[in-house]
């Protein structure tokens, strides 16, 4: 996040998109009502579904999955055109302008309408509304990202917000509400395959000499490959050896058939996990690991925030922290690693990363700290770009709008998208283990429109079937109007019904992230 979660409280407007903040993001989402109700704040929802934030919203735009940048592009079509935009900052904090302007001057709200459905007058008075508010945030998630257009989705939020002032202020910002508890900090530490911690390029001569030295290793210059990159990599026999940690691919990827096909390519699939997943039971070495209440150390969250974690019972039988597993392994591989505990991992990450260089075990003992943090007497960073941005000026996008991966036909007529639901987590290893959230949601849904469910004489409750070009997977119905006429949703905690056996492992060109949120399907009674 560019800015801080306290700020969803305090700011004049807020744009929610690809986001069902109520149910994936909980704490965020009770900030963002209680700032609509108690703080006069307006909201803005840009979303296929009636998430439980449109009852808050003052404008609600529902598109047609997969046609964000056109609604984007409108909205800033809106705003250039009738001179609502920023104009002394668009000239001295950014470039590039003119590009954007001559890209977006076609998305006029007419033909935005002929692409998304979004009414030309509800974009016109989103765009005003944004335009017009001294201080508006943006939040998005998952349901921006994964579609082949998922980084284009997102350069073009950037867009909107820089023509409107809104990045480098206190209440502004562009905000990925991050879907796990660390998926920031496992960033922030080099996880990605192109980069060390603080994103430092591998390609960059300096950055990987600075790491040579202190890991006394020698690095390559070459970024690795990303997660779908990989597993078609053990589909052709490229990667011989795969060791997964915390991750469950045989119900979290796409085109489950497939990964599995893969998997079974391997000569060699360590799993190390707190459970046995449904990928731990394909591997041929587990290795169990403590959970987050069972092991010391740090988690960064959405807001960048490094926050201490503490050891609060012991783990169990021979499960092991994830830092002792990846030590004893190396070392027996003749690579030792010889710390003696999480904070002496700790200081030198500090050492190497440059955002967390003034953050220490004492400094955070009670209170996190948001990097970057630089050094010792800095008191952390509450919004980013406040005079600048990093690489100087901010730099419009000029993006167009392309069409999803997959479209409807007449053998496949319905569009379905996938998500959470506010009882489970991810693949529901952990929740589903508890009884609580197994009593309030206890099996996969799939939501259909009344409609579509009386042309096809398929009642609430009723067991369905729905195919793709890729499988088929069967649940009961839950008849509602959330989703539109045309458009089903289904949530992938439930391996038993897993709906990634439906959906399209295409790929975002940059980010290689699967277009989950956009497949064709036919729907039909069981």
């Amino acid at each position: 996040m560019t800015n801080s979660i306290e700020e969803f409280e305090f700011t004049d407007l807020i744009l929610a998109t690809g986001t069902n903040t109520t149910e994936n993001h909980p704490i965020i989402g009770m900030k963002i009502k209680r700032a609509v109700r108690q703080h006069g704040t307006k909201l803005i929802v840009i979303d296929p579904r009636e998430i439980d934030l449109v009852k808050y919203a003052d404008i609600w735009l529902r598109q047609k999955p997969g046609t964000d940048v056109a609604v984007f592009n409108g909205l800033m079509n809106v705003i250039i055109s009738e001179g609502l935009y920023a104009k002394v900052y668009v000239a001295e904090r950014t470039e590039n302008f003119e590009a954007l302007k001559n890209t977006v001057e076609k998305y006029t709200p007419e033909y935005v309408e002929k692409i998304s459905g979004v009414p030309a007058e509800d974009l016109q008075r989103a765009a005003r509304l944004y335009a017009k508010a001294k201080r508006a945030n943006i939040a998005y998630a998952m349901g921006l990202t994964q579609h082949i257009s998922g980084t284009d989705n997102v350069k073009t939020m950037a867009n909107l917000a820089m023509l409107c002032g809104n990045i480098g202020i206190e209440g502004g910002g562009v905000n990925p509400l991050r879907g796990q508890n660390n998926v920031q900090g496992a960033c922030d530490m080099g996880g990605l395959p192109n980069v060390f911690p603080a994103y430092q390029q591998v390609a960059n001569e300096e950055a990987r000499k600075k790491f040579e030295t202190a890991w006394k290793a020698t690095l390559s210059p070459k970024p690795g490959l990303t997660l779908m990159e990989i597993m078609q990599a053990a589909g052709s026999g490229a990667i011989k050896a795969l060791y997964i940690m915390g991750e469950n691919p045989l119900v979290s990827d796409p085109d489950l058939h497939h990964v599995r096909a893969e998997l079974q390519k391997l000569d060699l699939m360590i799993v190390q996990d707190i459970f046995l997943t449904e990928t731990a039971q394909m591997a041929d070495v587990v290795l169990p690991s403590a959970s987050f209440a069972e092991k010391d150390g740090t988690f960064t969250n959405t807001e960048r925030r490094v926050q201490r974690i503490r050891k609060a019972v012991p783990a169990p039988g021979q499960a092991k922290a994830d830092w002792e597993i990846i030590s004893e392994l190396a070392s027996r591989m003749g690579y030792p690693m010889e710390y003696s505990s999480a904070q002496q991992i700790f200081e030198e990450i500090t050492s190497l990363t440059p955002s967390y260089g003034g953050i220490t075990y004492r400094r955070i003992e009670r209170e996190g700290l948001q990097w970057p943090c630089p050094t010792s007497d800095h008191r952390g960073t509450k919004f980013l770009h406040k005079d600048r941005f990093t690489r100087g000026r901010g730099l419009f996008h000029a993006v167009e709008y392309i069409p999803p991966a997959e479209n409807t036909c007449e053998e496949y007529p319905f569009i379905l998208s996938t998500g959470r639901v506010l009882y489970h987590y991810h693949t529901g290893t952990m929740t589903r283990r508890a009884k609580g959230p197994a009593q309030r949601y206890p099996e996969c849904l799939v939501e259909i429109n009344p409609f579509d469910g009386a042309k096809l004489g398929i009642s609430d409750g009723q067991a369905v079937k729905l195919k793709s070009r890729r499988g088929m997977v069967e649940a009961k119905a839950k008849l509602t109007t959330k989703s539109a006429a045309g458009t089903v949703f289904m949530n992938f905690h439930f391996a038993e019904a897993a709906v990634n056996q439906l959906t399209n492992p295409a790929l975002d060109p940059i980010g290689k992230i699967p277009e989950y949120k956009v497949c064709a399907v036919k729907l039909e009674k069981a």
